[in-house]
């Protein structure tokens, strides 16, 4: 496989998909193609950013020397690490790009969004003190894929926001926050050798296979919360996150949790479309 298209992390891109899906899908008779495909640019272009900038970031510091997960350019020597830092921020201009068409087209305050966005892409493993090594990765992730994301669609084809918005916003960002979560406890042991202070490393790996497992409860009962019947149907994702959860909780580690990551991926397409199937039938 192309070493860019390794580098992209695409197993990540759920979490940029499933937020346009659902938020376009609660739009619903206010649906827009452009602006939707717009918000989806976004979206996937800042995650691949993310990646990219994560690989930069941790391969000029080391921390991805002795790691087990995917492929990483710097460290594997792949790519150099001046490569890898301009496709991060190509990635970033394109996600600009179609974030200023959006911007054009309803309000400048996305213009404010996206810089702060990309401001927080760039210094989650970036710069001096990453706060991403300081184990608030977990919020940013929920801020950024759960909230603006969902929110962020769904106000760019309605130009409005409600409180459903935000209450659907909640199960993308949990289960986005979980992909990190499981990621972290996967690494965490070398993490903390390379004094990268996740969540996992402060709070230790039970407590972190806990949370793993609570946030995908979150979700499941966000959906409830909604109040609307049909979103029942995101319990057919449930024995889906009972196996995922099932092998957290039993102690797998290295190795033994990429597949539980590629799981939890697809976990979220599952759930996004699920409910937005429930919110297009309401």
């Amino acid at each position: 496989m192309n070493k860019w298209i390794l580098g992209a992390r695409p197993r990540t891109l759920p979490a940029a998909i499933a937020p346009v899906v659902v938020a376009s899908a609660l739009a619903g008779a206010d649906f827009n193609w452009l602006r939707a495909a717009l918000a989806l640019q976004v979206g996937v272009w800042l995650q691949i950013g993310v990646n990219f900038a994560n690989d930069y970031s941790d391969g000029i510091k080391g921390t991805d020397d002795d790691r087990v997960g995917p492929t990483r350019l710097v460290a594997t020597g792949l790519a150099s690490a001046a490569s890898v830092k301009i496709a991060a921020f190509l990635s970033f201009f394109i996600a600009s790009i179609a974030g200023l068409w959006l911007a054009l087209l309803t309000s400048p305050v996305l213009i404010v969004i996206g810089i702060i966005s990309i401001a927080a892409a760039w210094y989650y493993t970036g710069g001096k003190n990453p706060y991403g090594y300081r184990g608030f990765g977990e919020i940013s992730v929920f801020t950024f894929f759960g909230l603006v994301a969902t929110v962020g669609t769904f106000y760019v084809q309605t130009e409005s926001v409600t409180l459903l918005s935000f209450i659907v916003a909640i199960p993308m960002g949990a289960i986005s926050c979980a992909i990190l979560v499981v990621n972290n406890i996967r690494d965490r042991v070398k993490d903390e050798v390379a004094g990268k202070r996740t969540l996992a490393v402060r709070i230790g790996d039970q407590k972190a296979r806990r949370i793993y497992v609570a946030l995908l409860v979150a979700a499941h009962i966000a959906a409830v919360a909604t109040f609307i019947s049909a979103a029942l149907l995101t319990l057919i994702a449930a024995p889906v996150t009972f196996l995922v959860s099932k092998q957290v909780l039993g102690g797998a580690t290295g190795s033994a949790l990429i597949p539980v990551l590629g799981r939890t991926g697809k976990l979220q397409l599952l759930f996004a479309t699920l409910l937005a199937v429930a919110l297009a039938i309401q």
